[in-house]
């Protein structure tokens, strides 16, 4: 049978029906190719909004995009282990990427990770990499191949060659209000990690009002859809629900959040929250994978990697691969920039003494944000000096001698805007809170 005219696709969707493997394909060629316009894009796009797309139109989709461009194979390195990923919706002080990645790496994975940058409040692995002097995040693939395949991991950002439909698809959907639907952000993500090569996938679905899912019911939606597509076409995925109620390091800002994983992976810092969702990721995909026969080796096997030093010797050669320094974690302060103004914020006196009742994660990341630490537009810089660190925490004690935070400005006019964002984003409460529940809401599979 012959194609159809691209009209007769999206009105196909729009009416209800569910799209054939072909008419599928066809569509995302011609998005790849020119041949689809941006208003026939937007059109699809919108149908999909409204009619959804099943499973296996999501699976189709998925798979088009992925073959839209390059798909990376390693059969020429030779690895030693499992090609493992995982990905995270964003929040606030989410640092997990650069403890996970050279973790799993000193367990024996092998993790080419395609990352991105910020969006809205929440910070972007790119751009706190790019805090590092040097670091190339836009490699040619072989060399982002090779300093995976003999390090254990490297982080790039997306090339113009890998799943170049979705990077078109996206850029539409961003300005014609249909982001938000399930079937499409679905192909998104998974089109770039089936594209990298992966074995296995863990996503970290944030929940809570720091992330893009504020409630348990949709972000379970998304996580079902994600574990059962990316399962379906070849690379066994799982997802993790965790809490996004709060910040999850003790710092949020790019060169800030650097200086911490360096910390963690050094020893010199322990962050109960941001511990226990790497743990809770790379425990999974070390079992999953077949490096550890259960939850109880594969933990054995992560404390082993971070107290051996294996994970931050790791951490140091493939930074230094990808054109950073090399003596990064001796000397971060050497190369990490410092913002001139570091001063804590207070709570308003009439607060002394109150317990933190809970706060407004997306006002805390977005006082990351008018700092100068994040985008407002998307050509615009990013100072990576500048943030916040030492979160006052839910349940905890405030007073004249317990700041909020401790904010790292380019000026005291910076300073003064994030203090009053970062005062109102707290709500306190004479009693004490019971106690705090786990960070791992629920963990799904296909």
């Amino acid at each position: 049978m012959e194609d159809k005219l691209i009209p007769e696709i999206i009105q196909r969707k729009r009416d209800g029906f569910a799209l054939s493997s072909s008419d599928i394909r066809q569509f995302i060629q011609g998005v790849t190719d020119g041949q689809v316009t941006d208003a026939q894009i937007a059109a699809f796009s919108m149908a999909a909004f409204f009619q959804d797309l099943d499973m296996d139109e999501r699976t189709v989709l998925t798979t088009s995009m992925r073959d839209s461009g390059d798909v990376l194979h390693w059969d020429a390195f030779s690895l030693s282990g499992p090609i493992l990923d995982k990905h995270s919706t964003g929040g606030v002080g989410d640092t997990v990427s650069f403890m996970l990645a050279p973790i799993l790496a000193a367990c024996g994975g092998i993790v080419p990770m395609i990352a991105g940058r910020g969006l809205a409040h929440t910070g972007g692995t790119i751009d706190k990499l790019e805090a590092i002097p040097g670091y190339n995040t836009q490699p040619s693939v072989a060399h982002f191949q090779k300093v995976a395949s003999e390090t254990g991991f490297a982080i790039v950002g997306q090339t113009a060659n890998l799943a170049p439909a979705d990077r078109r698809m996206y850029a539409t959907r961003d300005v014609t209000a249909t982001v938000e639907q399930y079937g499409l952000i679905t192909a998104s993500i998974l089109s770039k990690k089936l594209a990298a090569g992966l074995q296995h996938l863990v996503m970290d679905i944030k929940v809570g009002n720091g992330a893009f899912m504020k409630d348990l019911e949709t972000a379970r939606e998304l996580a079902q859809s994600l574990c059962t597509v990316g399962t379906n076409a070849g690379m066994p995925t799982q997802a993790f629900l965790t809490d996004m109620s709060e910040p999850l390091a003790r710092a949020a800002g790019n060169a800030l959040e650097v200086k911490e994983a360096i910390a963690y992976l050094s020893g010199d810092v322990h962050s109960n929250r941001l511990d226990a969702v790497t743990q809770a990721l790379a425990s999974s995909l070390l079992v999953e994978s077949g490096l550890a026969a259960d939850l109880s080796e594969a933990n054995e096997q992560i404390q082993k990697a971070l107290s051996s030093g294996k994970a931050a010797e790791i951490f140091a050669q493939s930074v230094a691969a990808m054109g950073g320094p090399v003596d990064l974690m001796e000397r971060p302060e050497s190369h990490l920039k410092e913002a001139p103004v570091i001063r804590p914020v207070y709570p308003d006196e009439i607060h002394h003494g109150r317990f933190v009742k809970e706060m407004d994660t997306r006002q805390l990341g977005l006082a990351v944000v008018a700092l100068g630490g994040g985008r407002t537009a998307a050509d615009q810089a990013i100072d990576h000096a500048v943030g916040c660190t030492h979160w006052l925490r839910s349940g905890e004690v405030c007073g004249a001698e317990l700041p909020l935070a401790w904010i790292h400005a380019r000026d005291e006019k910076g300073w003064l805007m994030a203090a009053d964002r970062i005062r109102h984003a707290y709500q306190f409460d004479d009693q004490p809170l019971p106690g705090k529940s786990s960070m791992v809401i629920e963990h799904l599979k296909a």
